[in-house]
Order: structure tokens, then C-alpha cells, then sequence
């Protein structure tokens, strides 16, 4: 009786943990598992569809939504997208969502990217990127959720993507090639690109002795970046 005592006690206390400071480390796998249901459960998502991923986030694991989550809610509380605002400040491109649900209530959201030095395709791509994350974070608030939206993820400083099994709950140990040196492939991309940009006049950064895979790429899309905007 009082080790049965003892362990919901402590069960307890991890979903007291869980919803007092967001942390989902603290649950033990099939803990994660049922709190995971649950929270699909709780707002009418399909569970086997994978709605959500989860990320490490100032020491905490937590879940996020990711489009999966936003479309199926979407069609759940009926939300509708009804206008949509976009203009440039400063070198940022906004779009202002606005969207109702079903019972008539009403939100906004903005989504924003910096496109200053982009042209072509990564122009593109970021106008895309601003309505995409204006209509989920709209969606998102109508539907009473505070989470970050998937598409915000990659701008968020210290977040981490963490594998944890939706079958076990069982947190993955995963490999990160963004944290392995360069291989001489990207090192080729980079010296052609590094080319093209004294071409145009542009003086390219020395990457670091240490730089990583990750890193490269991100100074690889940057410059590339700056010899777009190049007339």
C-alpha cells in the first residue's frame, strides 16, 4: 500500500512538474507517451499522425506543433483565414493574418522575414515563409494554444531538436552532421561561391579553423545572399 502510495505520489509530482514548468524530462517514458495522447486528445488530433515533435528549450523539453497539428486544428474549430495585410519595414517583410472560427471569435497574428539582401528564389521563398507563419500563429492563438509554431523553431536561439519515440516515449540520442567538420564537397561549393563573390566585388569572411557543416552553410546562404542583391 505504501510503495503504491509512494509511486503515484511521484507520478504526481512529474505531471505537476510537467504542467508548472513545461518539462517533459521529468516524466518517465510511458508517462510521455499518455501525456502525449493526451494532449492530442484534448484538442480533437489525430495522435498517429504525428502533430508534434518535441525540442529542448532553456533546459526544458516540451512539445511544439508542428503543420500536421495547425492544419488539423484548422479544420477542428473551423478557422478560417479572412484577410491578409503584407508591407516592408526596414528591410522586414509583414504579413498580418486575420482569421474567425467557427463560433465567430476573432485574432490576428504577424509573420516576419528579413529580406534586405535577398532577390530571386530566396525572396521567394521568404515572402512564402512571412503568410505561412502568419496564418499558423493565427490559427494557433485562435485555437488557444501559446506555442511556438514549427516554422519558428530554426530562429529561436538555444533550441534543440530532440527525437523522442511516440510509441515508447523514449528520448533517441540523435547525431547532428551540422556539428561534424565540413566534407571536401562543401569545402568545393564554398571556394566557387567564395569565386563568384570576388567577381562581383564582394570580399567573402575566412571561416573559422574549427567552423562546422552547419556553420559553413549558414555563411554559404549569406553570401550567396549578397551576390543576388548584386545588380
Amino acid at each position: 500500500m505504501n510503495d503504491r502510495l509512494i509511486q503515484t505520489t511521484t507520478e504526481m509530482d512529474a505531471i505537476e512538474s510537467v504542467m508548472v514548468q513545461g518539462d517533459l524530462s521529468k516524466l518517465t517514458p510511458s508517462q510521455r507517451v499518455n501525456y502525449y495522447r493526451a494532449v492530442c486528445q484534448s484538442l480533437g488530433l489525430n495522435p498517429l499522425t504525428k502533430p508534434f515533435d518535441y525540442i529542448q528549450l532553456g533546459g526544458k523539453l516540451t512539445l511544439y506543433p508542428k503543420r500536421d497539428a495547425t492544419d488539423q486544428l484548422r479544420r477542428i474549430n473551423g478557422i478560417s483565414v479572412t484577410k491578409l495585410e503584407k508591407e516592408t519595414v526596414n528591410g522586414v517583410y509583414c504579413v498580418t493574418a486575420y482569421a474567425q472560427d467557427k463560433d465567430g471569435r476573432q485574432d490576428s497574428s504577424i509573420g516576419a522575414v528579413y529580406i534586405e539582401k535577398l532577390a530571386g528564389e530566396a525572396l521567394a521563398n521568404a515572402y512564402m515563409k512571412a503568410e505561412t507563419k502568419a496564418k499558423r500563429r493565427v490559427t494557433l492563438s485562435l485555437a488557444g494554444l501559446g506555442w511556438m509554431d514549427e516554422t519558428e523553431v530554426p530562429t529561436v536561439h538555444d533550441v534543440q531538436p530532440v527525437v523522442v519515440s511516440v510509441e515508447t516515449g523514449e528520448i533517441e540520442e540523435t547525431h547532428n552532421p551540422d556539428d561534424e567538420p565540413p566534407n571536401e564537397k562543401a569545402w568545393k561549393a564554398w571556394d566557387f561561391l567564395v569565386q563568384k563573390a570576388l567577381e562581383k566585388g564582394i570580399e567573402a569572411l575566412e571561416p573559422v579553423e574549427d567552423v562546422t557543416t552547419g556553420q559553413l552553410r549558414q555563411m554559404y546562404t549569406e553570401l550567396k545572399h549578397q551576390i543576388e542583391a548584386q545588380p
